[in-house]
């Protein structure tokens, strides 16, 4: 029997052709194959709320990753995003775009007000998304908890947006408290100069039409319905109780983490409250919280005292120069029993108050023990493809730090000190329920 001979170039190509008929997508497997995405596969992402800082995050993860959805409430505000994207499908409800492309998607990421962050996360997760929610978490105790146990039973890649967890900064604070350069912390001092939006204000009684471009409806999502009004959107919703959390719910998120991880501070066992005068409906103009942490392994107990409307705390000895300080709008100031440092509130540029030291340790750089990231994006991204989890992920840090957060405002609201249980978080001062467990409209639970 004659044999026929193949050349290379046909054998080649023969296989490549089998090769293409063979290879099945990773969407064909189910759930687009997730928890089987290579790290050279990208992620198809869906992003919630892509105007402000939310289009900061869809360029962030569309850096490398495919930007399969874009939903806005808003078209105007959602405007850039569109542009940057053109090819990624749009929609204006988060509901109708999972119902519609969940088997599509294998990421979510949530940068709306703070009042949908529990409902657009929760609905992403129950799906089995990977799921990015900026920070706070959400705008009470009850709905951190529910993200937490959604995470843990979706088994999904979490993070929260407090990007400083993921920078350089923070890690450099916790080496550098460890190895003792300013020996043992027993106190922790937070400023910032929000609000920088309206608060301590009454509604407004003005009526307004509705710009065209905005689904006012969509934008109240689970809170009870009131009239459009600038007052709220976009922008200044911040102050508003029904929809943001203040001062303290858009910065301590960022400049509470670093002392959260470094020291483990868990719950507190007592918060209590200073400010001015307080309004049902918005936060006050100014405030100073103290957090009161029991002592924990061989940690001492822990003072952390928070100040916004550009109260700042006493200016430390070693800065002589009363112009000096505070050395920026807002940061965090760490004393310990052997020197003091200083940061930004993302933990960026820390600095010890000793120059002595400080030009020890610049000098001789202290041995890195935590594992640096490529950023806050590449570190969620990396978790989705089965990677480890994001430091910030939602039941191990992340809720837990927000809960901690939070509990600061019970104490505002309330003009009342909060007694907490350290070990399950569980708030023993009676409180009223709305302040800890919102209630939804028809149509926005999970």
């Amino acid at each position: 029997m004659s044999k026929k001979r193949i050349s290379r170039r046909k054998f080649v190509r023969d296989v490549a052709t089998g090769l293409s008929f063979t290879i099945v997508p990773p969407h064909v497997l189910g759930a687009r194959g997730r928890n089987r995405l290579a790290p050279s596969d990208k992620l198809n992402i869906a992003c919630i709320g892509v105007g402000g800082m939310g289009a900061n995050d869809v360029r962030g993860v569309g850096k490398t990753e495919n930007i399969y959805a874009l939903c806005d409430v808003d078209d105007r505000q959602a405007a850039q995003s569109f542009s940057a994207f053109p090819l990624a499908k749009r929609f204006k409800d988060f509901r109708v775009m999972l119902d519609k492309e969940g088997k599509n998607i294998d990421a979510v990421t949530v940068s709306t007000p703070d009042h949908t962050h529990t409902v657009a996360g929760m609905a992403a997760m129950k799906l089995g998304k990977h799921t990015r929610i900026q920070k706070p978490l959400a705008r009470t105790l009850w709905e951190v908890k529910q993200l937490e146990d959604m995470a843990r039973k979706a088994k999904v890649a979490t993070q929260m947006g407090n990007q400083g967890h993921a920078e350089e900064g923070t890690r450099l604070i916790r080496e550098w408290v460890e190895t003792g350069l300013i020996g043992t912390v027993r106190e922790i001092q937070l400023w910032t100069n929000r609000p920088i939006w309206p608060q301590a204000i009454d509604r407004p009684l003005e009526e307004y039409h509705t710009p065209a471009t905005l689904d006012w409806d969509l934008w109240l999502g689970p809170v009870p319905e009131r009239p459009y009004n600038p007052a709220y959107a976009p922008f200044k919703w911040r102050g508003w109780w029904d929809f943001g959390t203040g001062a303290l719910g858009d910065i301590a998120c960022h400049s509470m983490d670093a002392s959260f991880w470094a020291l483990n501070l868990g719950y507190p066992t007592r918060i209590e409250a200073e400010s001015t005068k307080l309004y049902p409906e918005t936060a006050p103009a100014c405030s100073r919280i103290t957090y009161s942490f029991a002592a924990k392994g061989s940690r001492p107990p822990v003072t952390v005292v928070w100040r916004d409307g550009s109260l700042y705390p006493p200016r430390p000895k070693e800065i002589t120069d009363p112009l000096a300080w505070p050395f920026d709008t807002s940061g965090q100031l760490w004393i310990g029993d052997a020197g003091k440092l200083i940061a930004g509130i993302y933990g960026e540029h820390p600095r010890l108050l000793d120059e002595v030291k400080q030009a020890g340790v610049t000098a001789h750089p202290v041995p890195q023990k935590y594992p640096r990231t490529e950023g806050v994006y590449a570190e969620w991204i990396a978790a989705c493809k089965g990677g480890p989890p994001a430091g910030s992920n939602i039941p191990d840090h992340s809720g837990p730090l927000t809960e901690m957060v939070l509990l600061g405002n019970l104490a505002v609201r309330t003009a009342q000190p909060i007694d907490v249980n350290p070990a399950t978080g569980a708030v023993l001062t009676n409180v009223p329920e709305e302040l800890v467990k919102p209630r939804y409209r028809a149509g926005w639970g999970w």
